[in-house]
């Protein structure tokens, strides 16, 4: 299988910029730049690793409804959905993941379409259980059965979309560490597995809401907090190193009464296949 060819050009460029001088608005990516790509077998192998991540294997687990939450959670990534007029404190992705299915010429069912503006058509855990065996229930669960690969494209675009995003939110001194360590996760082999999952495990980490203590968990908080890495080995042992610190002090932060303690095996578990390259 041929090495993911990375354009670190532009990345450079993005780091010189956003280092150099504060930020005005948004910090884009420069003309002319190539976007980086994974092949279809490099997809495939990460989306199902991702996958077994958050469903077990287990197809009915790629749609559930936590009873600790007020959302859906769906697909292989467990995208978020709301019902209409609940609080939104994590960010909704699967309105955009529809989005992308339509953008990508996916046959999505009329009813989708219309609950994509709406928010999500269960009104609570108890409405989305009885659901189960609806019509519409099994449609979904069909095309987020047989479209893994290309949600994995959404996470995988979406990464590249947050980094502009992350190095606008920090302040400049952290900046060109953040990037470089980013840039040392693209150019290793099998890198890009541990950030796509990460961002979409536990998203950006500039959400003021997904915070305790004033603290975040997302990829922007282990990107910072990595020591200084190259490509290599030693970039993906450190990511998943800091990843899991990273989530051990979400749980030490966290409300006693939400009993986070009880995700840490799973959260052990998922973070150390970081360290070894799936690719």
């Amino acid at each position: 299988m041929r090495r993911i060819k990375i354009l670190t050009i532009g990345l450079t460029a993005l780091l010189l910029t956003a280092c150099t001088k504060e930020v005005k608005s948004t910090i884009a990516y420069p003309a002319g730049v190539e976007r980086p790509s994974l092949t279809p077998y490099e997809l495939n192998v990460i989306a199902e690793k991702i996958y077994q991540n958050e469903t077990g294997g287990n197809p009915k687990y790629l749609m559930y409804w936590s009873p600790n939450e007020n959302f859906a959670s769906l697909g292989i990534g467990h995208f978020i959905w709301y019902p209409q007029n609940e609080p939104k404190r994590f960010d909704e992705t699967f309105p955009s993941m529809i989005d992308y299915y339509v953008a990508n010429k996916v046959e999505i069912p009329q009813w989708l379409l219309q609950a994509r503006k709406r928010g999500a058509p269960w009104r609570d855990k108890k409405a989305f259980e009885r659901a189960r065996s609806d019509k519409e229930f099994q449609q979904l669960k069909t095309i987020l059965m047989n479209t893994k690969a290309l949600q994995t494209q959404f996470f995988f675009d979406r990464l590249h979309a947050s980094i502009p995003e992350i190095i606008k939110y920090v302040a400049p001194q952290y900046r060109k560490h953040i990037v470089d360590n980013y840039n040392a996760l693209a150019k290793t082999r099998g890198g890009w597995y541990p950030l796509i999952d990460y961002i979409n495990f536990k998203g950006k980490g500039i959400k003021s809401t997904e915070r305790y203590n004033n603290q975040g968990w997302g990829l922007l908080q282990v990107l910072k907090n990595m020591r200084p890495v190259q490509k290599g080995a030693g970039a993906l042992a450190e990511f998943s190193r800091v990843a899991y610190l990273i989530l051990e002090r979400r749980v030490r932060n966290s409300p006693p009464e939400k009993n986070e303690k009880r995700w840490l095996r799973g959260w052990k578990k998922r973070t150390d296949s970081y360290a070894r390259p799936i690719l």
